[in-house]
């Protein structure tokens, strides 16, 4: 059945959070932590959520959706609350998933928050720490679990909790849970829970393909949209800058930085090497950079995010892990180092900025084959973001470039600076077979003065290894027929090492009863 669809728009300003009737001890919390009037996506989804509806709510990143659904969660669930500290008391009767660590332990914080006047237990389980503290969590009981599906999994293959009482079950990043991998667990979890229950499915994009799946398991669902579909905050400025080249685009970055004097921001890379390395690269421009990518421990990601929430980390360099549902207060700028494959990654990395109204900045930095990327954006988000030159960026890399040239054609250098010694790279030499090998230096071995009298036995010779550290050398057996190794090396002929210097050059004693040996004089590379 096609589900009902509510927008929300602006909503008057008289609407506080007491209109919706909720508990004395929920208001406290919310009146608290500074609530008093709901965004609009709070103030479409808590009414909703109340009643008992499923719901499919689609609403721009920094709007509030996790109080749209915890809310009216406690609500629902305080007439079941009990004050004993016996954990049958205290069943799971709500389950939120989240596709992160980072977002679920966001979420659990909220939760805790709202339900801190109430005998409402909750608690968060994910991966990449240790299990035993989440077991003895479970085991003392909770009404309201946050959890990432593939940990869930393993507690419940470990019997540590029980999702037969599970009357509300929450999906938040939906497109996400439902589109990179994780609809085989979430339909294991799904079988475990009761037929008669709400679900509710939150995000700040949806697809029409997401949509048909959300509806797989969804009962009539209420579709809310704040604004429009897929839509960024107007409140963030976006701009694309265009590139020469890839290596080129570090430092643009620190010249973004310095030259807005931004306090802090955000810099997404699409791969966890490349995040890993312009965290490095930053760092020895100056910056106070740190990674964070799924590669961590989840140890060391929180203790990067809470330095980098607590003002001590300048630039945080991240994969998409951290660009779903981080909330930074107050972060000023999002940078793009690349271009995300998926659009609808790009309005949640955007989205780390412009949280709650305040303003922000989101910078995107492209090169010559990012058309297409850039296209799939904008016809996402519907406007146009035409790429700009970086005012005030020059080429590093053809500077570096041209001085090295310029010292190469100087003997002494530009300024009268002495350059730096040239390292000369030996051409590798055209592959050749072992059995070609081996007939060289046997060639060179009788037409050289090897085989005159044994006095003139050292003969320089160059030997070229397939890879930077020697190899395997061609050798000779009791006999003194030369044998070939099962890896061949790279070998001029005797005959061709003549005009090497002796000091940079390898020697070999062609006596039968000694095997090839390399000896190296300097450190010249080879």
């Amino acid at each position: 059945m096609t589900p009902d669809t509510t927008t929300a728009g602006a909503e008057p300003a008289e609407i506080t959070f007491a209109d919706f009737s909720l508990a004395e001890p929920i208001q406290r919390a919310v009146a608290q932590m500074g609530y008093r009037t709901p965004t609009p996506v709070q103030a479409a989804a808590i009414p909703v959520v109340m009643s008992g509806r499923d719901v499919m709510a689609a609403a721009q990143t920094g709007t509030g959706k996790t109080a749209g659904f915890a809310l009216p969660i406690l609500q629902r669930l305080l007439p079941l609350a009990s004050s004993s500290p016996s954990p049958a008391r205290h069943p799971v009767r709500a389950l939120v998933l989240a596709p992160t660590r980072e977002l679920a332990d966001q979420i659990f914080v909220n939760f805790r928050e709202y339900a801190q006047f109430t005998p409402l237990r909750v608690a968060c389980v994910y991966g990449g720490v240790d299990i035993q503290p989440q077991i003895a969590q479970l085991r003392m009981g909770c009404e309201v679990l946050i959890a990432t599906p593939g940990r869930l999994l393993d507690h419940v293959g470990q019997k540590n909790v029980n999702l037969g009482q599970v009357q509300i079950i929450v999906l938040d990043e939906a497109d996400r849970m439902l589109d990179m991998g994780f609809m085989p667990d979430l339909q294991r979890i799904l079988t475990l829970l009761p037929a008669v229950r709400q679900s509710l499915m939150f995000s700040a994009t949806f697809s029409e393909e997401i949509k048909k799946l959300g509806n797989t398991f969804l009962k009539m669902p209420q579709l809310i949209e704040v604004a429009r579909r897929n839509a960024t905050a107007e409140n963030v400025t976006q701009q694309v800058f265009m590139v020469g080249r890839s290596d080129e685009k570090r430092a643009a970055v620190a010249h973004l930085v310095r030259s807005r004097d931004l306090k802090q921001a955000i810099v997404f890379s699409n791969t966890k090497i490349g995040c890993g390395r312009l965290a490095r690269e930053l760092k020895s421009d100056g910056l106070n950079a740190e990674a964070i990518h799924g590669d961590k421990s989840q140890q060391d990601r929180q203790k990067t995010l809470d330095a980098f929430k607590a003002g001590e980390i300048t630039v945080l360099v991240a994969t998409d892990v951290a660009a779903r549902g981080l909330d930074i207060a107050e972060l000023p700028a999002v940078i793009n180092y690349d271009l995300p494959f998926s659009p609808e990654d790009y309005v949640h990395r955007i989205g780390r900025t412009g949280r709650a109204g305040a303003s922000g900045l989101a910078l995107s930095l492209m090169v010559a084959g990012d058309e297409r990327l850039l296209e799939q954006i904008e016809k996402l988000i519907g406007r146009s973001l035409k790429p700009e030159a970086l005012e005030g960026f020059r080429s590093v890399v053809g500077c570096r470039a041209n001085s090295r040239a310029d010292l190469t054609r100087s003997p002494s250098g530009p300024l009268g600076v002495t350059p730096p010694p040239t390292v000369t790279r030996a051409r590798r030499p055209t592959r050749r077979a072992p059995h070609a090998i081996a007939r060289s230096l046997l060639i060179g071995f009788f037409c050289s003065p090897m085989s005159r009298p044994r006095q003139q036995s050292l003969l320089p010779i160059r030997l070229l290894p397939r890879g930077p550290q020697p190899g395997r050398l061609l050798g000779t057996s009791g006999r003194g027929a030369l044998r070939v190794p099962w890896r061949p090396c790279w070998a001029v002929s005797p005959r061709a090492s003549r005009s090497l210097s002796a000091e940079r050059g390898s020697y070999f004693d062609p006596r039968p009863s000694y095997p090839l040996t390399t000896v190296v004089k300097s450190n010249s590379i080879v």
